[in-house]
């Protein structure tokens, strides 16, 4: 179980790393970007960030692509707005988890609609 500095080390993480993402990558060619989850390692040296991309199918590829070349980039303006000992190594996952979400969601829509009125 996560201890509390490690709690507030995440959040702190998932917001900057948020805002850095929103003014490095472009919405309109990559989709709307967001971070979903930040999860850390044991000694705080690596760090993998889940991120949900909305978009089209060409922008979410596009957007994998620019997140694995800006990751230098990204930890280095990070490095400069979190103060830690070290700043973790980055890696990022897209993470589908609202899309899925938002397909069962529509799913149970249409099933309630077939369902007769009473």
């Amino acid at each position: 179980m996560p201890n509390l500095r490690q709690f507030r080390v995440r959040e702190l993480l998932k917001r900057e790393i948020g805002e850095i993402l929103r003014r490095e990558i472009p919405v309109e060619t990559a989709g709307l970007v967001s971070v979903h989850d930040v999860i850390l390692s044991n000694d705080l040296k690596s760090a993998t960030v889940f991120v949900g991309i909305l978009g089209s199918t060409e922008q979410k590829k596009h957007t994998e692509k620019l997140l694995h070349q800006l990751q230098p980039r990204i930890r280095g303006q990070l490095s400069k707005g979190v103060v830690l000992k070290y700043t973790p190594r980055l890696r990022f996952k897209v993470d589908d988890s609202v899309a899925e979400g938002d397909r069962v969601l529509r799913i149970l829509d249409e099933i309630e609609k077939d369902l007769p009125q009473e």
